[in-house]
């Protein structure tokens, strides 16, 4: 096991290791939790096992081609909607697409990390990345979170996922002239770039079914965290073949990634 730690300021004032990291997504993308289901066919009910987290309803899914399963998509990480909510949610996607690809067009295939810091500050804009996504949220209608979802989907290493537990663990971080809490991510994701790097390719060596982006990782860490999910996703990580399967990568030996 490798020594090496991340630096997330936005988790926790303690360093976290990176064997602690692997171990946390691990178990967010393999953990199982039981639930009672009873039906016609079983009156008196009998126990299933489904995932615990959103792994397979979102990082392991694809974007329909038509954009007709994206709503499906935020859906799997923030719960179903109601039919008020769907209609909101695909109201706002068409309304923020253009914010999103003027977005991508100004970072000019640049990944979310490796953006100049003028993007994300608002003595740089108008019409930088930190501005699009900060518009993005404004006009997000009344599920931003599901919203963001589906964005990070569509451009995984451009858009961050936020949700409002991942919000509020951000704000205090914020720095005088940043366009938005998004600036906080990327200061991060620079802070501790050959760990995050060591993390996507240990992460897509062992699990094989997903290659999330570091954007995605840093969500999932800081969202186990925020919410107390850590421990038991971090344990459940540990109890995985995947984690019994092979060594963890260390910074110096991850592969070069943008």
């Amino acid at each position: 096991m490798t020594a090496d730690a991340f630096l997330l300021p936005s988790t926790g004032p303690d360093p976290l290791p990176m064997a602690t990291a692997v171990a946390a997504v691990l178990g967010y993308a393999r953990a199982r939790r039981p639930l009672r289901f009873r039906s016609f066919a079983w009156p008196q009910g009998h126990w299933v096992s489904l995932p615990a987290f959103g792994w397979t309803r979102f990082d392991t899914l694809a974007t329909g081609p038509n954009g007709d399963t994206d709503v499906l998509l935020g859906e799997g990480l923030h719960g179903r909607l109601d039919e008020p909510g769907w209609t909101d949610v695909d109201d706002a996607l068409a309304r923020v697409g253009p914010l999103a690809a003027a977005a991508a067009e100004r970072a000019a295939g640049a990944p979310f990390w490796a953006l100049p810091d003028d993007e994300l500050s608002v003595l740089g804009e108008p019409g930088t990345v930190g501005a699009a996504l900060r518009e993005i949220d404004r006009r997000g209608g009344a599920h931003p979170a599901h919203v963001r979802a589906v964005l990070h989907h569509q451009r995984p290493t451009l858009v961050p996922h936020l949700t409002p537990s991942t919000r509020r663990a951000l704000l205090p971080h914020t720095l005088e002239g940043d366009s938005g809490v998004d600036a906080v991510v990327r200061r991060e994701l620079r802070a501790n770039a050959d760990a995050f790097a060591a993390l996507e390719h240990t992460v897509a060596t062992l699990l094989g079914d997903a290659s999330p982006t570091r954007l995605r990782l840093h969500d999932i860490l800081l969202w186990l965290a925020t919410t107390l999910r850590l421990p038991f996703a971090v344990a459940a990580g540990q109890a995985t073949a995947e984690w019994r399967s092979a060594p963890l990568v260390s910074p110096s030996e991850a592969p070069d990634r943008p």
